[in-house]
């Protein structure tokens, strides 16, 4: 099981890295910008895949979730690139030591005011369905702001690991 929460972590990191490039061709303005009235910008939206992922993974690894910077404090995409590696880095730390039996046991785990028992594996399923479904709204805000979103598709990562035969 250790060996598919690796692959969904390198796809995860794959498709981040894509996101990232497609938001490079954004103005400084637009990255900040909200799009559409309501939307939030889309360096809200990497911001909060880089901290949401940064807090689980401290949480599991038994470490206090200490306050994250503020949007305003991430004013570049390569700000955002850096805060989605600090994450990365810790969760490349955190994958050696995850166990069949860990990966099973619940934990208790703090976020804010709440607490919540859980086994890593699905904290660790969690972690990468929620970088996909706010990829999806990026994606959303690029399209609007006229740059093409690049294709995050698991099945995509998977053809460029696998080699193909005609």
């Amino acid at each position: 099981m250790k060996d598919d929460f690796a692959s969904l972590f390198a796809y995860n990191r794959w498709a981040d890295r894509r996101v990232l490039d497609a938001c490079r061709k954004l103005t400084d303005e637009q990255y900040i910008a909200e799009p559409a009235p309501g939307w939030s910008s889309v360096r809200s939206s990497i911001v909060h895949i880089a901290v949401v992922t940064e807090g689980w993974i401290r949480a599991l690894s038994g470490e206090a979730v200490p306050s994250f910077p503020t949007e305003a404090e991430v004013p570049t995409v390569g700000d955002a690139e850096r805060l989605l590696d600090r994450a990365q880095r810790l969760l490349d730390d955190l994958l050696p030591t995850l166990t069949p039996e860990r990966l099973a046991t619940p934990q208790t785990l703090r976020g804010g005011s709440r607490t919540a028992i859980l086994p890593p594996w699905a904290v660790l399923r969690h972690v990468v369905n929620h970088s996909t479904y706010h990829r999806g709204q990026v994606a959303s805000k690029l399209k609007r702001l006229g740059v093409e979103p690049p294709t995050t598709d698991f099945v995509y990562w998977m053809f460029e690991q696998m080699p193909q035969q005609a």
